[in-house]
């Protein structure tokens, strides 16, 4: 019983300890730094050993201009424990005061006690860092380097120098680091794709990386560096330049096409079709792999059918049709069969046919993800021919077959556009609300551009009349019937003029004649946006999307620069506002905005 008695007392104790650093934390972080203050001293006296609760200590009394107690709690803990970092805090202590001197005397101190002590370095180049003081920090990592030749601090040293503006420094200390320590390679990468994207994204930088791995890619003759430059190429999009790379290692190590195989991948998540093309036909050349074959095939078949026009479509199911007699119909070649149902159902209307092929591949030992597969063409093939429950049955099937998993995501917001293709908005509404927080980015945009869309058009017209018509243009665009699409936007537009649904209407036009590549038109639906609903929320597409139509179909880069600078000044919280940027920095040249 006196156990028990204790082990409550420890727990409650405990808790009320944690509830404590919490209200402390709160209280630092809203910049009320004396009452965090008495929190974090008393915290500190029950953990005296905690360094997180002396830092906030000492912060909160240096916030307050409190120099001298801040002093004595550091001279203190200097004198227990003599660990450099305190001397840093002392240093810094005094630079708040402007007492440059002072500081400068502390931190060489620092400094020279990794000379007798070289097991400060940890400690000392950290408290330097945190302080962002990059030149100290930089030559406490190379002191102890000196002192203790066996210490490697060259990630830190090399990070330093970025921070510093040292690129060139930068890139050829961690280029040969990554190959004396190739297990640190793919963190070194990961750090340098930071100087190359982002807010520290800038074309001297990559031309500096591209130069040096070129350079080494010669000189030294060793594979590694080619599928470092390949990374490289990767990381800039260049998948063909990357795929040179591939190509050269492969020649020198043919046992494996794992990297040539994620290359494709790569190219085809960013619709660099032709250069996934290349690779893919290149893979079917040089592998007798079945599975290789199939899903290069495939891939391939996919590409085919995206870019087909009517008077190709006889040659594509030939073509279907001699890959599943060579590869045989079974569960190995169901992506295969679900692409020949689609191709069936969307672009040859034989609805019949693709679901009997969809039947008979549910027929077969398929795993749970393959028949989730196969249940979700199924599906799509049925909501293509109106029949919505027959839909929402295969689709509620795949929600709880695969309960959470990311095809349970994509079946629900399926199910969520059915409800909305029927008319039943109520429905969808709460369905899109749901997936605006899915853990997939591109379900979550889906979901919320389609939450928008019903929210503001029932507050705007509670009929929903004109949301219903949308809705049936939406359907049409499902159902590959751009022309029907089109014309049916058209009289929205004549019969809502000035209305909510005004600027989604323009959008949805602007995209299907983008699809058709009749760019002109596409850039008049935007530009109306523009004009006339620059207050709206599809204003950053419309001014990104022209932007891009400017720059990468009709390469006029002074049209494309003032929408990218658009985006960028007036439309920050947009999806669109990273790629602005980036895609403006290309233009220009540089990194500064």
């Amino acid at each position: 019983m006196k156990n028990i008695f204790i082990y409550v007392i420890l727990f409650w104790s405990g808790i009320i300890f944690s509830q404590n650093e919490q209200l402390a934390n709160n209280y630092y972080d809203k910049g009320d730094f004396e009452k965090a203050k008495l929190i974090y001293e008393d915290l500190l006296k029950s953990s005296p050993s905690n360094t997180q609760y002396f830092l906030r200590t000492i912060d909160c009394y240096q916030q307050l201009q409190q120099f001298d107690l801040a002093e004595k709690t550091i001279q203190e803990r200097y004198n227990r424990y003599k660990q450099g970092a305190f001397l840093v805090e002392l240093g810094y202590n005094y630079q708040l005061q402007k007492n440059e001197s002072k500081a400068k005397n502390y931190y060489d101190q620092a400094i020279e006690k990794i000379k007798t002590n070289p097991n400060d370095v940890y400690g000392v180049g950290n408290a330097f860092e945190r302080k962002v003081l990059l030149e100290y920090a930089l030559k406490s990592y190379q002191t102890g380097m000196q002192v203790q030749p066996n210490y490697n601090f060259n990630f830190q040293i090399g990070m330093l120098y970025g921070q510093l503006g040292k690129t060139d420094l930068m890139i050829d200390l961690l280029l040969t680091e990554s190959y004396n320590n190739q297990q640190n390679a793919n963190l070194i990468q990961t750090q340098l794709s930071r100087f190359m994207n982002g807010e520290t994204d800038n074309t001297a930088f990559k031309d500096a990386m591209r130069k040096a791995l070129i350079l080494r890619t010669q000189k030294e003759q060793d594979v590694f560096w080619n599928h470092y430059l390949s990374w490289f190429y990767v990381q800039q999009k260049e998948f063909g330049k990357a795929f040179i790379q591939e190509k050269a290692i492969y020649k020198r190590e043919p046992e494996s096409l794992i990297s040539i195989v994620n290359l494709s991948q790569f190219a085809l998540n960013e619709d660099d079709t032709e250069t996934a093309s290349e690779i893919l036909n290149f893979i079917l050349q040089n592998t007798k792999d079945r599975d290789l074959l199939i899903q290069s095939n495939a891939s391939l078949m996919q590409i085919k059918i995206d870019k087909a026009q009517e008077k190709d479509y006889p040659a594509i199911t030939n073509e279907l049709q001699q890959l599943l007699v060579t590869y045989e119909v079974n569960p190995f070649t169901l992506s295969l069969q679900l692409i020949q149902a689609h191709f069936l159902a969307f672009n040859l209307k034989k609805t019949e046919e693709a679901k009997a092929v969809v039947k008979k591949a549910l027929e077969l030992n398929l795993n749970a993800y393959q028949q989730a597969d196969a249940k979700m063409e199924l599906a799509d093939i049925l909501l293509l021919e109106e029949k919505y429950n027959q839909a929402l049955i295969y689709y509620s099937q795949i929600q709880l077959d695969l309960k959470n998993d990311v095809m349970a995501h994509e079946a629900s917001l399926k199910a969520a556009k059915t409800s909305y293709y029927k008319g039943d908005f109520e429905w969808a509404l709460k369905q899109f609300k749901e997936l605006k927080s899915a853990n997939t980015q591109l379900i979550a945009n889906d979901a919320l551009e389609y939450f928008l869309l019903i929210n503001d058009n029932t507050a705007a017209d509670s009929t929903q009349t004109a949301l219903k018509q949308f809705a049936k243009g939406d359907f049409l665009l499902y159902q590959n019937k751009k022309q029907e699409a089109i014309t049916q936007f058209q009289n929205i537009l004549k019969s809502f003029k000035g209305q909510e649904i005004e600027a989604v209407t323009l959008l949805r036009l602007g995209k299907i004649y983008e699809s058709q590549k009749d760019y002109a038109s596409a850039l008049s639906q935007y530009q109306q946006i523009i004009d006339n609903h620059s207050d709206g929320i599809y204003v950053d597409e419309a001014l990104f999307f022209s932007a891009e139509i400017y720059n990468d179909e009709l390469k006029d880069i002074e049209k494309a620069k003032p929408l990218y600078e658009k985006v960028i000044f007036n439309h920050q919280d947009s999806i669109y506002f990273v790629d602005a940027r980036k895609k403006y920095r290309e233009l220009r040249g540089d990194k500064n905005l």
